[in-house]
């Protein structure tokens, strides 16, 4: 018995190849009516099918085939296909979709199987062109705004989710935002008027450039994280706040500064905050994407000294990097700064806290960090 069933597949398999269907799809059917058939049987009555015309004989053998071995990737490639045929893009994309998801759980793919996954491949980015032509005709031309040009972004896979990931400490609840207008906080006004006064000392101060620091230094009581610019001059700073206090050496070369400073909410926290300190970064020098410490506080940069073709990317967000105008953003979500120039970039950088945060909150945090700070 089992050699007539393979018989009858054989004979089927080569009146496909001769291209007789009708001769294969008897073949076939007779194995099926059998109870014998497998997977592989029913992606070649399905073909079978598909060459006679009678599609819904050709879903119905794919649905059995998948039935039998969820990943095989001929019958789900094949029902992608078929999908497209049809016209409906978004069943096609979820077909060809597992099988590229089910390629990947192979580890090493099999010759036979490459030419299924480019076919998926190829299957995936034309849906989505045409999805995102369709949803460019319905919506392309909305005034809606920055969240729902991002949004439209993700949606049409351009972008991804850019989430808060903070390396230290994660505060749940806040909202996921990479930049906050400054015209929206009150003292960025302020701040931004002194911009003369500050960048004057800053000048003077950069006349002994060896009053700066790398920017990130390394901590013999820690591991070393390998940082790109790890003890770099590329990127460095001046400390007018460290750990909580003035660095008097410093505060007393910038009294304008300072007096800004003073009128900005920064944090107060024993042996953490303020921080604050002109940061510098060298011609065409890139900081690579990271993440910041904590999401409970947002990083504020007054440009200072800025040359042409410097960036700031938060998210999926970039914005130029111009003199005089504030930047405020939460370095937890991922970013990274470029200076493509062929001049030194210096902003005067400091943290005030998460605006989201109540005034409980941030005195309970207040106490949380001051106790964390005291345990060795």
């Amino acid at each position: 018995m089992q050699d007539a069933i393979a018989a009858l597949a054989n004979k089927g398999l080569a009146a496909l190849r001769s291209g007789d269907v009708s001769a294969a799809r008897r073949s076939f059917d007779a194995v099926v009516e059998a109870g014998r058939a497998s997977a592989g049987l029913f992606v070649m009555l399905a073909d079978t099918c598909s060459r006679q015309g009678d599609d819904p004989a050709a879903n119905a053998a794919l649905d059995r085939a998948v039935a039998l071995e969820p990943r095989n990737l001929a019958a789900l490639t094949m029902r992608g296909d078929r999908a497209a045929a049809a016209g409906d893009d978004r069943a096609a994309a979820a077909w060809y979709g597992m099988v590229l998801s089910s390629a990947q759980q192979l580890g090493e793919i099999p010759a036979e199987a490459r030419p299924l996954i480019v076919r998926a491949q190829s299957g995936v980015a034309s849906a989505q062109t045409r999805f995102d032509a369709h949803l460019t005709a319905a919506v392309g031309g909305l005034d809606s705004g920055p969240r729902f040009a991002e949004a439209l972004a993700i949606l049409s896979g351009q972008a991804e989710p850019q989430l808060q990931a903070p390396t230290s400490f994660y505060y749940p609840g806040l909202p996921q935002t990479a930049f906050y207008e400054s015209g929206i906080i009150d003292w960025v006004s302020a701040l931004e008027a002194a911009t003369p006064e500050l960048t004057a000392e800053l000048e003077a101060v950069m006349a002994t450039r060896e009053v700066f620091r790398p920017y990130v230094e390394a901590d013999p009581t820690r591991p070393n994280k390998g940082h790109a610019l790890l003890d770099s001059d590329d990127w460095s700073a001046f400390h007018l706040y460290e750990g909580g206090e003035p660095v008097a050496a410093n505060a007393v070369r910038c009294p304008a500064t300072m007096a800004a400073l003073g009128k900005v909410p920064l944090p107060h926290i024993a042996g953490r905050s303020p921080m604050a300190l002109f940061s510098l970064l060298a011609p065409h020098t890139h900081i690579p994407p990271h993440h910041g410490m904590l999401n409970t506080r947002l990083i504020v940069h007054l440009p200072l000294i800025v040359p042409p073709d410097c960036r700031l990317r938060v998210g999926n967000h970039t914005r130029r990097v111009e003199a005089g105008r504030a930047i405020i953003f939460d370095d937890s979500i991922l970013h990274e700064a470029w200076n493509d120039s062929d001049d030194t970039r210096v902003v005067l950088l400091f943290e005030i806290w998460n605006p989201a945060l109540s005034y409980a909150e941030r005195h309970a945090l207040t106490q949380m960090f001051g106790a964390i700070g005291d345990y060795r």
